[in-house]
């Protein structure tokens, strides 16, 4: 494996573990299948979208390699970012306390199906990266960039936060916790306040998106908004 597969599977496997301490440390306990199987379906997906640009798109996993508040250019994005990744954390502790303190009670059912938009959202985002190589992980332009109208962005102009948001409505789900949707109540805001910024940006700095806007109605659910 080549430099550039060394950095992106190690920033994988980071993440991996970060999200396991933050399940594992809060329930103060290993006997969490829901945790377990959770982690499974993240790596799974993870790994077998990062495999397939390492072949396919390499431009877009160095694209993707600088993330977060501090990766981001526009003072907005910073804030925002700052509040979904305070979102995030609290998507994936807070279950970890509803174990340990047994807020919750979940069928195992219900849990799985939260695996199952997990899953769905990562697919979704597949979709995605496989039609739109400028999809960076910060909001920005790339060199030569254009506007993409086709595929999923033929329904709706932004289907990666559409597939990104099934996803994290999955997490606390899949991780048995109704108290854990509180966080997404935090995080969905942030994310459709980041989406609104970006049209902005785009608008003013990417030739043609202003008549790309006006030719496909919707932003991220089809027929609603």
């Amino acid at each position: 494996m080549d430099a550039l597969g060394r950095r992106a599977f190690k920033g994988q496997v980071f993440l991996l573990l970060a999200l396991a301490a933050m399940l594992f440390g809060p329930a103060r306990s290993l006997d969490y299948w829901q945790a377990w199987t959770f982690l499974a379906v993240w790596l799974a997906a993870s790994a077998a979208v990062t495999l397939y640009l390492l072949k396919h798109d390499r431009a877009l996993v160095e694209r993707r390699m600088s993330a977060g508040p501090v990766a981001e250019k526009e003072p907005v994005q910073k804030i925002i970012m700052a509040i979904a990744s305070v979102g995030f954390i609290a998507l994936v502790l807070v279950p970890g306390f509803d174990r340990h303190y047994r807020w919750s009670h979940m069928s195992p059912a219900i849990a799985l199906a939260g695996d199952a938009l997990v899953a769905l959202g990562w697919l979704v985002i597949f979709f995605v990266f496989r039609e739109n190589s400028f999809t960076s992980a910060t909001v920005e332009l790339a060199p030569n960039q254009k506007v993409i109208s086709t595929g999923p962005y033929a329904r709706v102009r932004h289907p990666m936060y559409f597939g990104g948001l099934i996803m994290l409505l999955g997490v606390p789900i899949a991780l048995g916790s109704w108290w854990g949707l509180g966080a997404f109540a935090v995080i969905g805001p942030a994310i459709t306040w980041r989406l609104i910024e970006e049209e902005k940006f785009l608008v003013r700095n990417l030739a043609g998106y202003e008549a790309y806007r006006r030719r496909v109605r919707y932003r991220l659910l089809p027929f609603v908004w």
